[in-house]
């Protein structure tokens, strides 16, 4: 096994010709996509609008799993969520349902850190929504 070469020494010739050094970047332009797959809980959180997205964020840090159930009536009020083939009150119950394992979980820590986790979720997901609807109306050519 070759040792590794030390700071300030080149490093020794490839065995391949073709093979590109470890600090070079290699030409061809390869364009990798990620995709976050979300399972039906996590899915379930709304996109709320920024300021209730943020009292749900204050309000699971201090009660965990209050702000989950508020933002579930977000739901019933029409905001959007990840599922879109579920029935309003799916997502609903769905929403209920985390809150209460928050809840339930909040003695062992484990339901107020998950508690705080969905609250910054709520609010990264606000903030996307918010941007798409500023960009929309530059989009389509009506500002």
């Amino acid at each position: 096994m070759d040792p590794l070469p030390k700071e300030g020494e080149p490093a020794p010739a490839a065995a391949g010709a073709g093979e590109p050094s470890r600090g070079t970047a290699s030409s061809s332009g390869v364009v990798v996509q990620v995709r976050e797959k979300k399972g039906p809980l996590r899915a379930a959180i709304p996109y709320m609008p920024f300021p209730v997205a943020v009292i749900c964020l204050f309000l699971n840090t201090f009660v965990p799993g209050l702000g989950t159930f508020v933002s579930a009536f977000t739901v019933l009020c029409g905001a959007r969520t990840d599922l879109p083939d579920r029935h309003m009150c799916c997502v609903f119950w769905l929403n209920i349902a985390a809150a209460l394992i928050q809840i339930l979980t909040a003695i062992v820590m484990v339901g107020w850190i998950m508690s705080i986790f969905w609250g910054m979720d709520m609010v990264i997901l606000a903030s996307k929504y918010s941007a798409i609807i500023v960009s929309t109306p530059t989009l389509l050519g009506l500002s």
